[in-house]
């Protein structure tokens, strides 16, 4: 792995540590104003900007404790100012009943470095829940 592929790593799990904290002045450094993405919370539709996101910096409670784990991470460079990262998020945290539970989604984030700082353009990601309790019931 180049070091170049580390950097994208340590900026990406940078990245995760300040959306689980509801660090808006980190997100606003690593992310393009113009950023894109698909998100689950988006139901499918494509959200141009920060404004989308600011909405839950500004209304989550950002209390309890969260760990954020990148998992099996790839990084494609794709020349010397762009790299697309794809991984495994997996999200630990307390729930309210006090029981430790963990949740997944695989991400795949387009970084591009810009006069000479590397910020995230662009975000797919959609969550896998596993366990029992998170999973739709059948009718």
């Amino acid at each position: 792995m180049s070091g170049e592929q580390q950097t994208l790593i340590e900026l990406t799990q940078k990245l995760l540590d300040c959306i689980a904290g509801g660090d808006w002045d980190t997100y606003t450094q690593l992310c393009d104003p113009t950023l894109t993405a698909f998100e689950p919370e988006a139901h499918s539709h494509l959200v141009h900007g920060m404004e989308f996101h600011k909405f839950y910096f500004d209304n989550l409670s950002f209390r309890s404790a969260v760990q954020t784990t990148i998992a099996d991470p790839h990084v494609r460079m794709l020349g010397e100012n762009a790299a697309v990262i794809s991984y495994v998020r997996l999200i630990q945290k307390m729930t309210a009943s006090g029981a430790a539970d963990t949740f997944q989604s695989e991400e795949t984030r387009v970084w591009q470095k810009v006069d000479g700082r590397w910020l995230i353009k662009d975000t797919k990601y959609e969550r896998i829940y596993e366990l029992n309790e998170h999973q739709p019931k059948e009718p």
